[in-house]
């Protein structure tokens, strides 16, 4: 059953529910994946009215930096190796199998700190159109710049 705000859009819970579903079918997506070591590879594996999929790779070390997905609310599955979550209470592991959703305008950071490469599928609803990236300082986060769509 698809959850859907009133607003058609899928309710966090059903994009949280997506990622992990892909994240554990493996089969569906490994061939895709490639690492860079000039940044996290990315691909988008599917887009319709409701909402997108991506699929990325981190290699060691690799991160997103502070960012918000604009209006879009989202949820990110770890399909192979584990990540972690930076936002404004805190830091969590999200290791493979785990998922974490959250809503529209929601600013955090995620980094592969292992040794070993990661492997994660997200989702957004609707589908994005900005992101907005940020410095953390100690009064708050500032921000930096502002993407579009197009800038992927």
């Amino acid at each position: 059953m698809t959850m859907m705000t009133s607003a058609g859009r899928l309710a966090v819970a059903e994009l949280t529910d997506r990622a992990r579903a892909l994240a554990g079918r493996p089969d569906e997506w490994l061939s895709r994946v490639r690492l860079s070591a000039e940044g996290r590879w990315y691909e988008r594996v599917h887009r319709d009215d409701s909402h997108e999929i991506w699929l990325i790779s981190w290699l060691p070390g690799q991160a997103t930096g502070f960012h918000d997905h604009g209006e879009s609310a989202g949820a990110f599955a770890v399909a192979l190796g584990g990540l972690e979550e930076h936002d404004i209470v805190g830091l969590r592991t999200v290791t493979a199998g785990q998922a974490r959703g959250f809503g529209p305008d929601y600013v955090h950071d995620v980094r592969n700190v292992a040794s070993a490469p990661a492997v994660s599928v997200h989702v957004y609803s609707p589908p994005l159109a900005v992101m907005n990236r940020y410095e953390r300082t100690v009064s708050g986060f500032v921000q930096l710049v502002r993407e579009d769509a197009t800038d992927w």
